[in-house]
């Protein structure tokens, strides 16, 4: 008997923890405060109870390998809203970027607690060049609604600026010649780089095990987060990739972002790791003490995330 009472106390706290289908999908959202929060009209899939609204990319001519293609082939900015569980709403969407909106629209969303989950290409040989930034979120539905509004805002100003999306900064070119101070660097990150024809690279290695083999796989095999910087220490480029865990990824955008770093790129390196490793890849230019600040100041905010859920 003592055996069914544990069973019958189990099954009662997932139930708890997670709530049958028809309890979640009974519940409803204003859409009306969507609309007029995202700034467009939705329409409702009434079997998954999911509110969605889309935006075709229309406003310019895009191209896959000289063929025109028309929204309707996966040009479609989108936005979907349901019922949460522990919070009023879930959102989830994926915008239809080009190369100059990307991290005017990120900063936007970020800002307004929307959470950037994925930015990447879906083509090859496209004209302009088209990026897709996914979204999430939890919270009240109004106020994802205008988070995203913001993120289009944003993007819509880079248009407002240039019929055509822009190929370039437009920002003074990076010298070709290097010669990085390594030192200044060495001491605002903290660790000790490469020096190669006067350029500097730093890696910070991260550990996985894979779950197939059972082996840990560490900085050499790639489980990393590495800068490297060229050019002087007046004016300089750094990129890299950031190795995050899930419950660090949006603090990483944000704090890389809020130096003036763009991120180019948010992905998955591997399959089947523990814990699950996401890599973000980024670029900024500016002096070479201020990208190493920026950088720091992500691995510090990073570092700050770690400890709290070990506290």
């Amino acid at each position: 008997m003592a055996f069914f009472r544990w069973e019958f106390r189990f099954l009662a706290m997932l139930i708890l923890v997670n709530p049958p289908l028809s309890a979640q999908t009974s519940r409803s959202l204003d859409w009306k405060k969507i609309d007029a929060a995202i700034g467009a009209k939705g329409a409702m899939t009434e079997t998954e109870n999911v509110y969605k609204v889309t935006f075709p990319r229309s406003d310019v001519p895009i191209s896959v390998d000289g063929r025109t293609m028309e929204p309707f082939l996966g040009f479609t900015s989108w936005v979907a809203f349901q019922p949460g569980v522990t919070a009023e709403c879930v959102l989830m969407g994926d915008l239809v970027l080009f190369e100059d909106e990307v991290n005017p629209a990120m900063s936007a969303a970020l800002s307004a607690g929307v959470q950037v989950t994925a930015l990447h290409n879906h083509f090859f040989f496209d004209s302009p060049r088209v990026y897709f930034m996914h979204l999430g979120g939890e919270g009240k539905a109004e106020d994802l609604a205008a988070g995203v509004r913001s993120a289009l805002d944003a993007a819509q100003v880079s248009r407002s600026r240039s019929a055509q999306p822009q190929t370039s900064s437009g920002l003074a070119p990076v010298p070709e010649t290097s010669s990085i101070p390594a030192e200044i660097v060495d001491v605002i990150l903290g660790v000790k780089g490469q020096v190669k024809d006067g350029m500097y690279k730093a890696v910070i290695g991260r550990s996985v095990t894979m779950t197939a083999c059972g082996c840990t796989v560490a900085k050499d095999m790639g489980v990393n987060t590495w800068a490297a910087f060229a050019g002087t220490q007046e004016r300089a480029l750094v990129d890299g990739d950031f190795a995050v865990l899930e419950g660090e990824l949006q603090v990483v955008l944000k704090t890389l972002r809020s130096a003036g770093i763009n991120i180019v790129a948010i992905h998955h390196h591997m399959v089947g790791e523990t814990p699950r490793m996401l890599f973000v890849h980024y670029w900024g230019t500016d002096t070479v003490e201020n990208l190493a600040r920026g950088v720091k100041s992500a691995l510090e905010a990073q570092r700050a995330v770690d400890r709290s859920k070990r506290d």
